[in-house]
């Protein structure tokens, strides 16, 4: 292979393993990328057998870590912000930006972004001293309000920051039932997770994302979902119910009923309104008591409040298990209080292994903390290199689900087969 250092990998599909720094590709545009080789004008080359026979060994490796991984007896599946982007048609940052602050949401970026705030916008972002115009980030907008009200009472600034959490919340929850919005890859992810063997634990999904994707692929799908709320008509969150099971009864016998997995939304839903201290599963609530941690830098503080407190406390705990799978996909790891509870449990849990994929997986590996990269990505690949069972995966959220195979109990046969392969080796 050529030197890998000096290559855009953006866009391809490959896979980094533990102890290596020379990523392996997945398709033959991925191949030819990867080998400095020519392609024709469809933007791909016929493969010598050889080649062909390199490029079939790497993807049999991955599917066989990826098989052997998510049957472990404890798996989880981590969902950041990039899952619901791209065919999902969830908002990026960026869109929450444009919707919040523009006059105009449909402008093109450009030099002048300054001038295509509202009057409002301009208004608060002099008030509050935010200047970030060149590269504009709606978290660093509102952690510099938070800042600001912290020490001014200011009845403009409240009510702004109000409208754009009402604009944040409507915009992660209109999208879903649009035309424009593809749920495949939720239910192809469910429908190969959940054939896992009933008596495992539960499939544990955790997520940062507010949208309900998830509520929804399950729906489609006829699966039920634990997510901490109780059974009743108006339903109340609670942590013990997570110890919550479901069994099918029939005379003295009990049965799991297949197809049942854990859901914790860390950061909250756009469905969960708080009242008083009691949070309430909620359709349409109002910003100001809906029961999520909005995008700001003081996500740290709120994650330590109910029931965000729980479901972080859920999450770390699940780290700690023997016998793990945590497979990580659309999280830029610029979240330390989840990152470091990641990084913190592949150090002293020796039976952790961690998959981690992104579309931008290589370029993140690669920039080692730099340009914009967070430093646990470093942090990542340094460990990664020394041996941790820390595999990376370049692709985006739906080149995952294809890749994910279905989870079957195999057959004596299969077995034996499997163990003999693996003893060749």
């Amino acid at each position: 292979m050529t030197d890998q250092a000096n290559l855009n990998l953006d866009g391809f599909q490959g896979f980094l393993k533990p102890g290596t720094s020379i990523w392996q590709p997945l398709d033959e545009a991925s191949f030819c990328k990867l080998n400095s080789l020519p392609v024709d004008e469809g933007g791909l080359k016929v493969l010598s057998p050889d080649q062909q026979k390199i490029l079939s060994d790497s993807k049999q490796y991955l599917s066989e870590v990826l098989s052997n991984a998510l049957q472990l007896p404890n798996l989880s599946f981590f969902a950041g912000s990039g899952t619901s982007l791209a065919e999902v048609a969830g908002p990026s940052m960026w869109d929450l930006w444009c919707k919040s602050m523009w006059k105009s949401p449909q402008s093109i970026p450009g030099a002048d972004d300054y001038q295509k705030l509202s009057e409002e916008a301009k208004a608060v972002c002099d008030k509050v001293n935010y200047s970030e115009f060149e590269n504009p980030n709606i978290e660093h907008f509102l952690s510099q309000c938070d800042a600001y009200q912290l020490f001014n009472e200011d009845p403009q600034v409240n009510t702004f920051v109000t409208k754009v959490k009402k604009t944040i919340l409507e915009a992660c929850t209109s999208f879903i039932g649009s035309p424009s919005s593809d749920l495949s890859s939720y239910l192809g992810l469910l429908q190969k997770l959940a054939r896992r063997r009933v008596r495992d634990p539960r499939l544990k999904v955790f997520t940062t994302n507010y949208d309900m994707c998830f509520e929804t692929a399950a729906s489609e799908l006829g699966m039920m979902v634990v997510d901490g709320f109780s059974y009743t008509r108006k339903r109340r969150f609670d942590g013990r119910f997570f110890n919550f099971d479901v069994v099918r009864r029939d005379s003295d016998t009990h049965e799991f009923v297949e197809g049942v997995f854990q859901l914790f939304k860390l950061h909250g839903s756009v469905s969960w309104e708080r009242v008083k201290d009691e949070i309430y599963e909620c359709v349409n609530p109002s910003p100001e008591h809906a029961a999520l941690i909005y995008p700001a830098k003081g996500k740290y503080q709120q994650a330590f409040i109910q029931p965000h407190l729980e479901l972080l406390s859920r999450f770390i705990e699940s780290l700690r298990t023997p016998n793990n799978c945590l497979l990580v996909s659309g999280f830029g790891f610029n979240d330390d209080h989840l990152s470091e509870p990641i990084v913190s449990a592949i150090k002293s849990n020796p039976s952790l292994k961690l998959i981690i994929t992104d579309f931008k997986s290589a370029s993140h590996v690669s920039n080692k903390g730099n340009n914009g990269s967070s430093l646990y990505w470093s942090e990542l690949t340094e460990l990664s290199a020394n041996g941790y069972d820390i595999h990376f995966i370049n692709s985006s959220f739906s080149e995952l689900v294809k890749l994910i195979p279905h989870l079957r109990a195999l057959s004596p046969a299969e077995q034996l087969a499997k163990a003999v392969k693996q003893a060749g080796r």
